[in-house]
């Protein structure tokens, strides 16, 4: 795991439960937008998505993503609705749940 990758997953655990954020969020709190990309290829390759709160993390849209590491959308939907995160149509208001 790469030093960025490390980097990424540390920022992720700090998402507050019922909150979510955005590959790009999560790049410029990495310092730089254009690290959108790594944002999304570390997740997907995430050696430890039980310990990193992956389905806290959303489209730019707010739609839940249904990649393997996230547990797929019926899990990413249930841990955001025990977290007091309302989803509807599998998307989040980012509005009312972003973290910023």
């Amino acid at each position: 795991m790469s030093n960025t990758y490390a980097k990424i997953y540390d920022v992720v655990a700090q998402i507050p439960k019922g909150k979510v954020s955005t590959y790009g969020q999560i790049a410029l709190k990495l310092g730089n937008i254009k690290l959108s990309r790594v944002v999304g290829n570390a997740l997907h390759c995430n050696p430890d998505p039980i310990n990193i709160p992956c389905h806290r993390v959303v489209n730019r849209n707010g739609k839940l993503a249904a990649m393997y590491v996230f547990g797929g959308i019926n899990v990413q939907r249930e841990k955001l609705i025990s977290e007091g995160v309302e989803v509807n149509n599998d998307t989040v208001d980012l509005q009312k749940y972003l973290w910023r």
